[in-house]
């Protein structure tokens, strides 16, 4: 096992920045990378992944994080899935309906969101920061191969809005990201944005609401915090179902925080989320253990990435599971990080007599399930 050292350790709240953190559970020897790789299982590496919580705000976060460089050394997100794509096609009607100016768009690696935007608006300039695309640059959208920060100035004058999907989630300190987008913003700029609905995750015991990646369970009453905190205003916030908010806010005037907004009372309410969480894979890994070792048939994982990860950490048995399934064909083939597993289409439970698939993939399981008994195999059973 080979285990990272050069980590970041981050022992102050990112709400007051002081050192008043809690230690709640740690992880030990947790994969850095929640995606697929092709290179041998030697050079994986590991870290303890460490939860603290913020006594004064509630605020939960990790406590040693991996160098960004590392972290995101691969591209692993391609938004593949019917929910994704329901969710990129309404994000880019939010954004044409509120944007100003030119776009800039932090992180936006597979592409999906900029061609549905442009595709919307014909005069439309795009731009997208990102150190990993997937997508190619053409005429009409432009690659800067780079992690966003305040060294990337607005040089396109008709630059008036900044977006991104699924990306604030990440900042190591998000009142910086935050400030580094405001002051790259022209006067009254707009800031467009989808944001995941972490409480509902991990409320209901997703494991992709906190990770290595998402280093802090920022609910979107801390997203509000932040805003008013970094000098934006709130225009609208829309929910996506249970899956995510769409913001739209512009850089105001002035930086001043709204007295009326108090980080007061979600330390027991966060804190007993996070035990919950704790004691309910615990258990669930229990039943499922029992239940494969008994199972005449093949058994599969579905989900090469960190739902499995989190279930192999919680103790889940490798020893009868053949193979790991996803439908991201960027996946398909390679060996998800952290195992030996290899990761397969669900196309390969057709020839199968009794297949049993573990499928604990949060929000998208009804998805992923329905797909396989109407499409793939209908005698295929779920646990």
């Amino acid at each position: 096992m080979k285990k990272l050292k050069n980590n970041i350790r981050r022992n102050h709240s990112v709400v007051s920045y002081r050192e008043n953190l809690e230690h709640l559970y740690t992880f030990n020897d947790f994969p850095i990378f929640m995606g697929c790789t092709n290179e041998p299982f030697e050079q994986d590496m590991f870290m303890d992944m460490t939860w603290t919580i913020d006594i004064d705000s509630g605020l939960i976060q990790l406590l040693d994080l991996v160098p960004l460089e590392i972290l995101y050394s691969k591209q692993h997100m391609d938004a593949t899935g019917a929910t994704w794509d329901k969710y990129n096609d309404l994000l880019a009607k939010f954004i044409s309906s509120e944007y100003k100016g030119d776009i800039l768009e932090i992180g936006g690696g597979s592409g999906k969101l900029a061609k549905k935007v442009i595709a919307i608006n014909d005069s439309l300039k795009y731009f997208i920061v990102e150190p990993n695309p997937l997508i190619k640059e053409t005429d009409r959208i432009k690659i800067i191969r780079s992690f966003f920060s305040n060294k990337i100035k607005n040089k396109e004058n008709g630059i008036g809005t900044v977006t991104l999907s699924q990306v604030l989630e990440h900042a190591y300190d998000p009142e910086e990201f935050l400030t580094e987008i405001r002051d790259f913003l022209p006067k009254d700029g707009k800031f467009i944005f989808g944001y995941p609905n972490l409480e509902f995750f991990f409320s209901n015991k997703h494991t992709n609401a906190i990770n290595f990646e998402h280093t802090m369970l920022m609910t979107d009453f801390y997203v509000d915090y932040f805003l008013n905190k970094t000098g934006f205003k709130i225009l609208k916030k829309e929910p996506f179902g249970n899956h995510s908010f769409f913001y739209s806010v512009q850089k105001g005037k002035e930086i001043k925080l709204d007295p009326s907004i108090i980080l007061k009372g979600k330390y027991e309410k966060y804190k007993k989320m996070f035990i919950d969480f704790i004691s309910y894979h615990e258990d669930m890994i229990e039943k499922i253990n029992l239940k494969i070792q008994s199972h005449n048939g093949e058994i599969y994982l579905f989900g090469a990435h960190i739902f499995s990860q989190y279930l192999f950490s919680f103790g889940l048995s490798k020893d009868k599971i053949k193979a790991i399934l996803d439908n991201s064909p960027i996946k398909i083939g390679k060996r998800l990080y952290g195992t030996n597993l290899k990761v397969n289409s669900p196309k390969i439970l057709s020839d199968s007599l009794n297949p049993m698939v573990i499928l604990k993939a949060g929000i998208y399981n009804d998805e992923i399930k329905k797909d396989i008994l109407e499409n793939i195999n209908p005698n295929t059973t779920f646990i």
